[in-house]
């Protein structure tokens, strides 16, 4: 049996490499590829159903607590003057490498339609450390501008260390410099929270399943061991490492970022109303109703008047539970820009909240169709456990629709593996997200051609 599977593997990754030869990513026909084995379907979904309830919507409330400016400042004082995302870019160290130069292995994660574009691979140093897995991404145009802090396009991608020890579940981020489409160069920096009234600093054990630029602000997702539900970085208030070792915080002789040269302190948390965000005392999402809702999916939608947050909490694949889908307003106030809108409390609401029949969801986008027009939201569901491609669901509060290939069977998974976050990029018209150790980007008339 694991010799047919090994064989089996090797000639996809040989039609699979013949299919990218060539400056485009034309994968449509891999469809042929899909096996027997993927054509297991999720049910469809159906509808949205709106939450209105004030129990439903108390249990999305969140509540601010700002680091203290002169913790902030005394780290600065003491680590040296922070910097922005320019100069993070400038002191790159590393390359994307592109599809063609990409081991099979790791191309045959990409969706087979629609077909992606662009698709990196990270450097071999990356790419071979099996203890960091990335998340997310996010890109300098969240913020509504093409790269506020920097003259260049600019991606995120947040990755998490699952390799156990004393450093499983730090995060991390890189910085990709996208100007050059055939080579991007990137840098990591080390997601930290100020201790000791910042005198100290300790590194941010979560899944940045989850990542938002807006403004000058990152929001992440913090689900797994941190009690809060989301963590905000300022992205000019960047620090340099100054020691080059895998220890975090000061150390004899300077600064410490397990072995990066920037460190990011936080500047913000949100946490539950009603409890924590920490695995040990959440529980399973979509189980006791009391329980606060801990996002695992965030993305931007910048399609209404104003530019909301959107975020997930994903229930285990199979559960059958459902998935909540909500959304937060951002603060109108220039001095607050990049932070949610809280009351004279620090309480943030959700503005909007739905539930979902789909399980297992990993991405989220919502797209509004003007001002004042009907909410998309879309959906990326990982694979099966005999399968290698997800599903990408397209729902509203009148139904749902999936990208559907194959040529024998009639199958649903044809996205990545779905275990990547979705953010869209509007000055290019593309989805972004990750599949496997893969980066790739979709134009999003590409997706609603396949949805119909």
């Amino acid at each position: 049996m694991q010799h047919r599977g090994r064989h089996r593997r090797r000639r996809r990754g040989r039609a699979l490499r013949a299919v990218l030869a060539g400056a485009g990513l034309a994968l449509t026909a891999a469809a042929t590829l899909i096996s027997t084995s993927q054509a297991e379907v999720a049910d469809d979904p159906g509808a949205l159903k709106p939450l209105t309830s004030r129990a439903d919507l108390d249990r999305l409330s969140l509540r601010e607590e700002p680091v203290p400016a002169s913790t902030l400042d005394r780290l600065a004082s003491r680590m040296g003057r922070p910097v922005g995302v320019e100069a993070v870019l400038e002191r790159a160290d590393r390359t994307l490498r592109p599809a063609d130069d990409c081991p099979a292995e790791e191309t045959e994660a990409l969706p087979v339609s629609p077909a992606a574009t662009r698709a990196y691979c990270w450097a071999s140093a990356d790419a071979d450390d099996s203890a960091w897995q990335p998340e997310s991404v996010a890109t300098s145009a969240d913020g509504g501008t093409d790269g506020r802090g920097s003259a260049r396009r600019v991606l995120l991608s947040g990755w998490t260390h699952h390799g156990g020890g004393p450093y499983h579940g730090l995060a991390r981020v890189a910085f990709v410099d996208a100007d050059d489409p055939e080579r991007p160069a990137y840098s990591w920096a080390l997601l930290a929270v100020p201790v000791d009234g910042g005198r100290d600093y300790r590194g941010l054990t979560a899944h940045v399943t989850g990542m938002v630029w807006y403004r000058n602000k990152l929001l992440v997702t913090t689900s797994g061991g941190e009690r809060e539900a989301l963590y905000v970085y300022d992205l000019d208030r960047i620090q340099r490492a100054t020691v080059d070792s895998d220890a975090i915080g000061r150390v004899p002789g300077g600064w410490s970022a397990h072995g990066y040269h920037w460190v990011l302190p936080a500047v913000a948390a949100y946490r539950p109303v009603t409890g924590s965000c920490a695995r040990a005392d959440a529980g399973p999402p979509g189980g006791d109703p009391s329980r606060p809702a801990c996002p695992t999916g965030l993305s931007l939608d910048t399609g209404s008047a104003s530019a909301s947050l959107v975020l997930s909490e994903s229930t285990p694949r199979g559960s059958g539970r459902h998935t909540l889908l909500w959304r937060y307003a951002f603060s109108a106030d220039p001095a607050r820009f990049g932070l949610l809108a809280a009351d004279a409390t620090g309480t943030v609401t959700a503005t909007e909240a739905y539930e979902t029949k789909t399980d297992g969801v990993r991405g989220v986008l919502a797209l509004r169709t003007g001002p004042a027009g009907p909410t998309d939201w879309y959906l990326g569901r990982p694979a099966g456990p005999h399968g290698e491609h997800g599903t990408l669901w397209r729902q509203n509060v009148h139904g749902s629709r999936t990208t559907e290939c194959g040529t024998s069977d009639d199958t649903r998974h044809c996205w990545g593996d779905g275990r990547g976050s979705l953010t869209y990029w509007r000055q290019t018209g593309e989805v972004w997200s990750l599949s496997g150790r893969m980066l790739f980007a979709v134009p999003l008339p590409d997706v609603e051609r396949e949805l119909g």
